[in-house]
């Protein structure tokens, strides 16, 4: 497979499907691969890179099961158990990123779903943020409902964030708690809502090199805005803990088919880029044009969130938000 030719071909129109045989990404050459991937981005995204930050806003004593995951009460992890924080630590948090030009802040929370007084909680959070910053909001709040979206909608998010974690055939292997269907009619709901849509899942679980194309073109399929790519970062006291980490150039060849197959969402690194030379610059020029940046669990961010930005600026990306080009031209 010519992939430069067929980088062309998806510039001109063309969509990879479930329909097409796509074992070509498994053994094409990665650079040719990468390179393709980048042109893709150029393209349709262009050189800004869209940094997100979240605060992990409920902690620990998940009833789900995810094989992954150190904040699930089946698992015997040191991850620490809060109830929902105050609002004031999550507006600090929000100021914070905001003042160090992050695009868009989220409050992410453990559990199946945000529900009652720590959901009332939320929303008031939100409308003082929206009320005293510019950055974009995004939330990431499990199985909500479709009245829980829309009053996140009105209280100022604007994006929602809900990873299927990989393919349909694999789930099953990962969590047995809730199911892939649930998790597919929860973006339906999020896209029906008129919000940004971000879903992704983690690789190096022990899935094969088809269930990430396959979840690559699930995503596909349900018009997902932003694609976050997380490498298992195996923890003690889960039941992948001793899996092997995966490799760069095979994180590479996942962004970069992920690229192909969504050639207009954004492609998110998110954890694991710990395991990539220099936080992921080859990431980003094999297709990737957003990241999650920032310290997840603290408001002390600001080193990483700069060295991220001179990083990106090197390699000749726009870092800078919309909000602060709005206050520039304002001005």
């Amino acid at each position: 497979m010519d992939m430069q030719k067929l980088a062309e071909e998806i510039i001109e129109g063309k969509r990879l499907t479930r329909k097409d045989d796509l074992s070509f990404f498994l053994d094409c050459d990665l650079d040719d691969l990468c390179k393709g991937a980048d042109k893709i981005r150029e393209h349709f995204v262009g050189d800004k890179v869209d940094l997100c930050s979240i605060i992990n806003g409920r902690s620990g004593r998940c009833p789900e099961d995810c094989k992954y995951c150190a904040q699930s009460a089946h698992h015997h992890t040191d991850c620490e158990v809060y109830g929902f924080l105050p609002e004031e630590q999550i507006i600090e948090a929000c100021k914070m990123n905001e003042r160090e030009g992050v695009d868009r802040f989220s409050i992410v929370t453990a559990g199946k779903a945000l529900t009652g007084e720590e959901f009332e909680k939320a929303i008031h959070a939100y409308e003082t943020m929206k009320k005293e910053c510019r950055i974009d909001l995004c939330a990431s709040m499990g199985f909500l409902t479709r009245e829980q979206l829309h009053r996140l909608h009105e209280a100022g998010v604007s994006s929602y964030h809900h990873n299927i974690e990989t393919s349909k055939r694999y789930f099953p292997q990962i969590c047995t708690t809730h199911t892939y269907e649930q998790k597919i009619a929860t973006l339906k709901m999020v896209k029906e809502e008129g919000m940004y849509v971000c879903s992704g899942g983690i690789i190096g679980m022990g899935e094969t090199w088809e269930d990430r194309i396959d979840m690559a073109v699930s995503l596909f399929e349900c018009g997902v805005d932003s694609i976050p790519i997380n490498s298992l970062m195996p923890i003690k006291g889960t039941p992948l803990e001793n899996l092997e980490r995966i490799s760069e150039p095979d994180i590479l060849r996942t962004v970069a088919l992920f690229r192909y197959i969504n050639p207009k969402a954004d492609i998110r690194l998110g954890a694991g880029r710990a395991l990539l030379t220099n936080d992921g610059e080859l990431a980003f020029e094999s297709g990737v044009s957003a990241t999650i940046t920032g310290n997840m669990l603290t408001t002390v961010a600001c080193a990483t969130i700069r060295s991220d930005k001179k990083m990106l600026e090197g390699i000749g990306r726009n870092v800078t938000p919309e909000y602060e080009k709005t206050q520039k031209t304002a001005k």
